[in-house]
């Protein structure tokens, strides 16, 4: 699990200029550029670096595997709840979600020809345990004690506490399916070596960093006519080109050296193509969605200020999220006011029932009501933002409304040293991002959560870690644990150990003639490269 700006790295193949991949045919094509036809070119900014699913775990990275490599399960256009993809069905046995057992498809093939069975689909989730790659998502598959293959086309997952995300877990790239004949059990894989069974095959990596500074470097995929899933590709050829800043890429844009961009533009560079698109200024074209990154404001509970609830309480009622989003990011994220967001199973608005839009009487009730005495010195801690220091500013403005904070604003530039220091407790208050590795509510809950999460807050309720995330995790049908997250983010609006702050919107921009964006842009992370094409060839 990843914050948002942990997930950034560099291009890999480092040194290669147009290779092809193993297994693959010519790129001739691809060193030229684009063949016509329907092909179509994006550019982002999302940069990753290792694509070996055991090891890959970066929104770069998932960016290509989940067009590239099959799962037994995947999630459908808008939706909450996974369904078979490589299998042909999976459920649970038992009454507490303890046992998953799937069934494959028959004749399915990797793109160079192999068969995939069973012992592939045991083979790559034991593989990505061992590995236990520090950067990789081997963490997410923790709750599988074992897995084994029943003939060629069955697989039963055993797991050591009951985990009703698994599907939702397995339906991404940690459950990614590689070809035992290929993928070695004890190291990672070459880019260039990469073999999956998606509905594109990895055609050629391209190092462009000599030839153009501002286009780090560039992925061609190419169907695979070996898939033999749902997926029927729109398009012949998916080039991904990698650029090291927005403004780079909305040039690229600009020039058509790309189709379309994701969602890596500045929220106001975003903004402005809509409101040109809406007067007919532009032929470029928007389309907006859902996202699953949420961003917060976290608070180090063990620090002599924040210890105290009042102090936090405050915080909360003096937050004015709407104009947050309007002044600051021109309504290109929308207010959140509980962990689990708009679009997702579980989503409540807790902190807006528990404290509104700045509520200066309120602030000053949970103040006096725990003995507070005012101006709360505090320093607030960012590190990356969008739109750079008016982020952090604007909420430091908004907290001393009233005269109930004196806050001081730093920035750690470094983001290995920021998190370093709210992991080692030096911040007081610190804002922070978090891309949901599936859209089910426990992702946007446990990992924050438990044991001060990945945030260290410091913060932990026995009846959320040992009662409700449990028991939550105990029901396979998802929609039925609603009434215990609402519980829980009820409980975290009362004590506020973090402050939900803002979900982002996704943003596509687009020539006039690309196609199709709007079929995939959703809380499910999935972008579908299929779904992609052009009306002008």
């Amino acid at each position: 699990m990843k914050t948002s700006a942990e997930r950034l790295a560099v291009l890999g193949c480092a040194g290669l200029v147009a290779v092809t991949v193993a297994g693959c045919g010519s790129v001739t094509d691809a060193v030229k550029g684009d063949s016509g036809g329907k092909s179509i070119t994006m550019g982002t900014s999302q940069l990753t670096s290792t694509l070996d699913p055991a090891a890959a775990y970066d929104s770069g990275a998932w960016l290509l595997l989940r067009n590239t490599f099959q799962s037994l399960l995947t999630f459908p256009a808008a939706a909450s709840t996974p369904t078979p993809d490589a299998a042909q069905s999976c459920d649970f046995s038992g009454g507490e979600a303890s046992e998953y057992h799937c069934t494959l498809r028959p004749g399915l093939k990797f793109s160079n020809g192999h068969p995939l069975t069973a012992e592939d689909v045991v083979f790559s989730i034991q593989r990505t345990k061992k590995i236990n790659d520090p950067s990789g998502p081997a963490g997410l598959l923790a709750s599988i004690k074992s897995v084994e293959a029943k003939g060629d086309n069955e697989v039963v997952f055993h797991l050591a506490t009951p985990d009703a995300t698994l599907p939702a877990k397995l339906a991404g790239p940690a459950g990614a399916i590689v070809d035992h004949q290929v993928f070695p059990a004890d190291k990672v894989l070459p880019n260039d070596k990469l073999v999956g069974s998606g509905p594109y095959r990895f055609d050629s990596f391209e190092d462009m960093a000599g030839d153009n500074a501002k286009q780090l470097g560039k992925v061609v995929l190419v169907p695979n006519d070996k898939y033999t899933g749902d997926a029927k590709p729109l398009n012949d050829k998916f080039t991904v080109k990698y650029y090291d800043k927005a403004p780079d890429l909305k040039a690229a844009l600009d020039k058509g050296d790309v189709d379309l961009t994701d969602n890596s533009l500045e929220p106001n560079t975003a903004a402005q193509i809509r409101s040109d698109q809406q007067s007919g200024k532009t032929d470029l074209q928007v389309v907006e969605g859902d996202s699953n990154d949420t961003h917060s404001l976290a608070f180090n509970t063990k620090d002599p200020v924040l210890s105290n609830v009042g102090v936090r309480q405050a915080a909360a009622a003096l937050l004015d999220r709407k104009a947050l989003a309007r002044d600051v990011f021109a309504r290109t994220v929308q207010p959140l006011y509980a962990l689990v967001p708009a679009g997702v199973t579980g989503h409540t608005t807790s902190f807006f029932d528990r404290w509104g839009d700045q509520d200066v009487a309120k602030a000053k009730k949970a103040l006096t009501d725990n003995k507070v005495q005012t101006p709360v010195k505090l320093t607030l801690t960012w590190s990356r933002s969008r739109v750079g220091s008016l982020e952090a500013d604007t909420i430091k403005k908004q907290l001393e409304t009233g005269g109930l904070f004196q806050v001081t604003v730093q920035q750690e530039a470094d983001w290995t040293a920021y998190k370093k220091g709210w992991t080692e407790g030096k911040y007081q208050a610190y804002v922070i991002g978090w891309f949901a590795d599936y859209p089910d509510p426990d992702n946007y809950i446990s990992p924050l959560l438990v044991d001060g999460g990945v945030f260290h807050t410091g913060w932990d309720d026995p009846k959320i870690s040992q009662k409700l995330i449990p028991d939550g995790l105990k029901q396979a049908d998802r929609s039925a644990a609603s009434a215990g997250y609402a519980q829980l983010q009820q409980i975290v609006a009362d004590n506020v150990p973090l402050i939900p702050l803002y979900q982002n919107k996704a943003f596509y921009a687009a020539r006039s003639y690309v196609t199709g964006v709007e079929s995939t842009v959703d809380t499910t992370g999935f972008f579908r490269f299929w779904e992609i094409s052009r009306n002008n060839k």
